[in-house]
């Protein structure tokens, strides 16, 4: 029984939350617009409800707003199962080839004076 509450609880407590950083961003996005827009561009005002399409929108479009780590979740777990696959040499390879490429990034066998 407790178990179902505390899962219930949860269920209504990030239904709230959720509501209410809607609504804040609403805020934001409809005052970023109406600051920025009308003087940049010559564009129209927006309302409150608009504001929350816009953000609604760029969800679906752009797919921002990625709470969950599932989805660096399973690209870590398939870069690992790729690692475990390569031989020492290819393994060799991938790291001068990753320390070339991103070479601004000190190498973990270096130290720190060097």
């Amino acid at each position: 029984m407790r178990r179902i509450l505390r899962f219930v609880l949860f269920g209504v407590l990030f239904a709230v939350l959720f509501v209410v950083i809607l609504a804040l961003l609403g805020f934001v996005v409809q005052g970023l617009w109406n600051w920025l827009t009308p003087t940049l561009f010559g564009w129209k005002m927006i309302s409150y409800w608009q504001a929350v399409a816009l953000i609604i929108l760029s969800k679906l479009l752009f797919g921002g707003f990625r709470f969950s780590g599932r989805r660096c979740g399973y690209r870590r777990h398939r870069m690992k199962e790729r690692w475990e696959e390569m031989t020492p040499e290819q393994r060799e390879k991938f790291r001068e080839w990753f320390w070339a490429r991103w070479g601004q990034v000190p190498r973990p066998d270096s130290k720190p004076g060097d």
